[in-house]
């Protein structure tokens, strides 16, 4: 599980998944969690900070949504995969 804390890379995460469940002013301090799977499905909810500070990350038991991870920034990925098409070589032709 990671999170992320930065209001605006949170709002970006819900704007580009076109989540409007979620509304940040309810939250002083808002903590996006969030996990990737197997199968590259984005699983996340948003907790106050304190909360999470309190009872701790490895407490959150449960998903409040679940997307597909094509649709996230790319910050989200853990891992930025290779492209196996690109060369070197391609540098050059910009």
């Amino acid at each position: 599980m990671k999170t992320e804390s930065d209001r605006k890379r949170i709002r970006e995460f819900l704007d580009l998944l076109d989540n409007e469940k979620y509304n940040l002013s309810r939250y002083s301090k808002p903590v996006l969690v969030y996990f990737v799977d197997e199968n590259k499905r984005v699983k996340y909810s948003i907790w106050e900070e304190d909360l999470l500070n309190r009872f701790g990350i490895d407490n959150v038991d449960g998903w409040d949504h679940e997307d597909d991870l094509s649709f996230c920034p790319d910050w989200v990925a853990d891992e930025i995969e290779d492209d196996e098409d690109w060369d070197e070589d391609d540098d050059e032709d910009f």
